[in-house]
């Protein structure tokens, strides 16, 4: 074919275009932006087959577990393009990331596109004009064995999710997801937080203690660590129940301390060096970045949440900077090796460096995928230092860190000495010492003589429970001391502790509990963080993970009926076995078949499912807390119910920043004894005969009007009490004669509701009286009718703040007090101002380089409903609680991307009028069942 060329698929724009400048115009390179169909929503499936085998999943388990597979409203125009593309080229090249997704991608494409040219699998994990060529000589078959375990992996989700999820709907609220990763997930941060609500603090002291030579030279720090032969306790010799895990450690208490305090500053005292120790100090770098490492590191070192880790890095890659960044792999290529080392030498001198490379081995128990590790992409690494005009903001950052952990991963070990020494002190016949009081003390200093990797980094670490003795010795420099020497006291200041709680997980130290279970896999980290956060599970506090109340109802739901789906070894072993299919060592359909209806190994998912026994939604989301006050998880949220003897429980709401295990016994009667605020009668509205009362609600505080109670009713005369009642006899208690019957009272309207209305800010529950109660009821205030139209304009509060409205145009005001001050002259003036969207329009908060994928420039707005970023096609909202001007360039990016991911907003279906019906139009066959896979497995 005269003019052919090559179609290349890969899945993003950027590195489309990326790679486009090393292939040559003998190729085309377009994107699929990421998978280009999926399984479809049950809801949409076509009606003849909703209520066959397909109907609940999408999946038909009786034959197979054969997926529906549509390709996407969104994808349409890409597939179109992509048919359009294909037409004129010679051969198919699917270059699609090297890892399960990426192959499934390329099943996919190969499924709907249907080419009648050769196929070919191109794969590489750097994209650099080398890699690029080496891959376009080296391309293979499609490995079906890892689209079978892609593919196997999204069907046990939509299993696990579509059956387990309607529980939670039902037993614990609405809206509510359950996952086979996330689940685990969430267990593991709220059994930490169980952790947290179980622990009893312990109290113990110590001594902090400044010694010094006799000529009172560099005097040193020194801590006390045996008293009478018995070791000191710290807060690691303390259980969670705060009880001495050894009965040979002793637990110093204030007065003990206090008066040792005392003895030791007694000029008197004995204190003398018995024993001095040195050691060769050695100290080997990290191995190169991982998937999981990577986002631990960027979490602690430059505080990146696991999902903006991973989109800055993928920038990184589709633009030629590093290699893949999806990977469990620590080894390095020779290429890789050989570029590290020489950059070392260059940087830091020819002993900066081993005599042999360094090599690493993963932890991983099932390391997938055969790539390297994160890496500095290129045979000669580019330094940060050359990347400054290229790379900018969070992209430059990530990159250092990268290089730096690269680099020093093949240089040099830290070497050093380290001295000990213990110090006595002790009684002598002049001191004021209790006699036989023995106090030893320790010291130790570690001096670094060469610093090889630490020339270019030093790994971070995560927060230690009662991290009071360090795990890697601090650089310094202790005097020369000999055995015997005299040392005096220069100071010596008690000091009291408190033993600490298990730390919550942060991102960083949960990716790193998820990869040492073995739950998920490097890319899936940042969703599954992401995913439990907005559902609602979890809530990031600075960087601490707290869970919600209602992740606590949601774990005890899946423990108590479904214990293996979040056993941490059941989840992992799934993973394994996922693995075994990826390798060919296992069958899809017979792994899918035990996992849901059941075989020697495991009950099945459906068994369970459908011997579920009786779970009680009340007792399920109840913790009590004393006798008379239990937490409740509602729909609502959480609140405490207080037994108080009356026939209705009293209700107490748990302030939203309350933590779970701040919520203890003691803490919970405080709220219960806690006056209620809010409750507070101002007065009668004269107009209504109604009660005008401040409240306080799950949105602030507000004023409402309610019902005054109803008058005591006078007492009837006998005459005509005996009339009112009815007869009864005694023995049975049965009514013998009907009462007459009461009037009834008057009945509100269908629909009627109070009025109510939000105090502005600036105004308090307990303060507020009732006029300016009765000023907020009546609010839309009527400010004057506009001149020109005669519209009336008026003032009132909204979900965006104040504001002034006239027929359909609406202005902004500056502050709530404006509602009631502002004039007519004023309103006017404020509508006769641009409209509050175009205003902003005309100046943007910020402005950014243009945007990857659409080429355009990046704009920071402020808009009608908040403020948002756009590249002037897509518009993404800045979201509620993060400051729009800390937004930088890559944040922008991310947000568009994740908007554009989404795709447009359906709009709603226009009703057809009767005229305009038609016959219904033959349905397109746009959704297709999978196809037997015909590619051959890679050999």
């Amino acid at each position: 074919m005269s003019g052919a060329k090559k179609l290349v698929i890969v899945e993003s724009p950027a590195k489309a275009k990326t790679i486009g400048k090393y292939l040559g115009d003998d190729y085309e390179v377009q994107a699929s932006v990421g998978h280009i169909r999926d399984l479809i929503e049950p809801k949409n499936l076509p009606p003849e087959l909703k209520k066959g085998p397909l109907g609940k999943f999408s999946i038909d388990v009786e034959n197979g577990f054969e997926p529906y597979y549509v390709v996407s409203d969104a994808k349409k125009k890409t597939v179109a393009d992509l048919k359009r593309a294909l037409k004129g080229a010679d051969e198919l090249w699917l270059a699609t990331d090297e890892d399960r997704e990426g192959e499934a991608i390329a099943w996919h494409l190969l499924e709907v596109l249907k080419p009648k040219v050769p196929v070919k699998r191109m794969v590489f994990h750097e994209i650099t004009s080398e890699a690029i060529q080496r891959a376009v000589e080296a391309t293979r078959d499609l490995d079906t064995a890892l689209v079978d375990a892609q593919e196997t992996r999204r069907i046990l989700d939509r299993l696990y999710g579509y059956e387990v999820s309607p529980v939670l709907w039902r037993k614990v609220g609405p809206g509510l997801s359950a996952g086979r990763v996330q689940s685990a997930a969430t267990r593991l941060v709220v059994d930490r937080e169980r952790e947290r609500l179980a622990f009893v603090t312990a109290n113990y002291w110590d001594l902090d203690t400044t010694l010094a030579s006799a000529g009172g030279d560099t005097p040193f720090t020194a801590r006390l660590g045996k008293l009478d032969g018995k070791k000191v306790a710290t807060g690691r010799d303390f259980t969670d129940r705060g009880e001495l895990k050894s009965a040979e450690t002793v637990a110093l208490d204030e007065s003990t301390t206090t008066s040792l305090a005392a003895a030791l500053r007694d000029p008197d005292l004995a204190v003398t060096v018995a024993n001095v120790e040195s050691k060769p100090y050695t100290r080997r770098p990290a191995a190169p970045f991982t998937t999981s490492t990577l986002q631990q590191e960027a979490g602690r070192k430059l505080r990146f949440t696991a999902r903006q880790t991973m989109s800055v890095a993928q920038s990184l890659y589709e633009n030629g900077y590093i290699t893949y960044m999806r990977t469990d792999s620590v080894t390095l290529s020779q290429q890789a090796i050989d570029a590290a080392r020489s950059q070392a030498t260059q940087l830091y001198g020819a002993d900066s460096i081993p005599e042999n490379p360094r090599t690493y081995s993963g932890k991983s128990k099932n390391a997938q995928e055969a790539h390297e590790a994160v890496r500095p992409a290129g045979d000669v690494f580019r330094t940060p230092s050359e990347l400054e005009g290229a790379l900018r903001g969070n992209d430059w950052k990530l990159y250092d860190l990268i290089w730096k952990r690269t680099v020093a991963s093949q240089m040099a070990d830290a070497r050093g000495q380290t001295a000990s020494v213990t110090i006595h002190a002790g009684p002598t016949p002049q001191s004021a010492t209790p006699a036989g009081v023995v106090a030893e003390f320790a010291a130790s200093g570690t001096v670094i003589t060469f610093r090889g990797f630490l020339a270019a980094y030093e790994e971070s670490r995560d927060e230690e429970r009662n991290a009071d003795e360090r795990t890697e010795p601090a650089e310094s420099k202790l005097p020369p001391l000999e055995v015997g020497q005299s040392l005096t006291v220069v100071e010596v200041e008690p000091k009291g502790h408190e033993t600490s709680p298990p730390p919550r997980y942060t991102e960083a130290s949960l990716v790193k509990a998820l990869e040492e279970r073995g739950i998920g896999r490097p890319s899936t980290y940042a969703a599954i963080i992401s995913t439990i956060v907005d559902r609602g599970y979890v809530t990031p506090r600075g960087s601490a993970l707290v869970p919600n109340w209602i992740a606590f109802s949601v774990v005890r739901l899946l423990e108590e009926n479904f214990a293996d789906l979040v056993e941490y070894d059941f989840t992992a072993a799934m993973e394994a076995d996922l693995d075994r299919i990826a390798n060919g060592e296992a069958d899809r359909t017979e792994w899918l078949t035990g996992f849901y209806f059941g075989d020697a190994h495991q009950p099945g998912l459906r068994p369970v499912i459908d011997n579920l026994g009786e779970i009680d939604a009340k007792t399920l989301n109840s913790m009590p807390l004393t006798d008379t006050i239990t937490l409740r998880i509602g729909k609502y949220g959480p609140y405490l119910e207080l037994d108080e003897g009356g026939e209705t429980p009293r209700r107490v709401n748990i302030p939203e920043e309350l933590a779970p295990d701040e919520l203890t016994a003691a803490k919970a009667q405080e709220l219960a004894d806690a006056p209620v605020i809010g409750d507070r009668v101002l007065g009668v509205n004269p107009e209504t005969g109604k009660n005008v009362v401040a409240k306080t609600g799950r949105f602030g505080p507000y004023v409402t009007e309610v019902d005054p109670e109803p008058e005591e009713p006078a007492q009837p005369s006998a005459a005509e009490s005996t009339a009112a009642e009815p007869a009864v006899d005694p023995a049975t208690g049965e009514v013998l004669e009907p009462a007459p019957k009461k009037k009834a009272a008057p009945k509100k309207k269908a629909g009627e509701k109070p009025r109510t209305a939000s105090l502005f800010k600036d105004m308090d529950p307990e303060t507020v009286d009732l006029a300016t109660a009765l000023r907020l009821l009546d609010l839309p205030r009527v400010v004057g009718d506009d001149p020109e139209s005669g519209e009336p304009i008026t003032a009132q509060n909204g979900r965006y703040g104040p504001y002034l409205k006239k027929g359909t145009d609406s202005r902004s005001l500056d502050e709530e007090s404006q509602i009631f001050d502002i004039d007519l002259a004023g309103a006017l003036a404020k509508f006769a101002e641009p409209k509050y969207g175009a205003r902003k329009a005309a100046s943007a908060l910020k402005e950014f380089d243009a945007d990857p994928v659409s080429g355009k420039p990046i704009k920071l707005k402020d808009g009608r409903f908040g403020p948002y970023v756009t590249d002037g096609e897509t518009n993404a909202t800045v979201p509620r609680g993060e400051d729009p001007m800390e937004v930088d360039f890559d944040r922008a990016v991310q947000l568009i991307a994740d908007k554009r991911a989404k795709g447009p907003a359906k709009k709603p279906a226009k009703r057809a009028s009767a005229a305009t019906k038609k016959a219904p139009a033959k349905k397109a066959t746009g959704a297709s069942k999978a196809a037997p896979k015909t590619a051959p497995k890679k050999k």
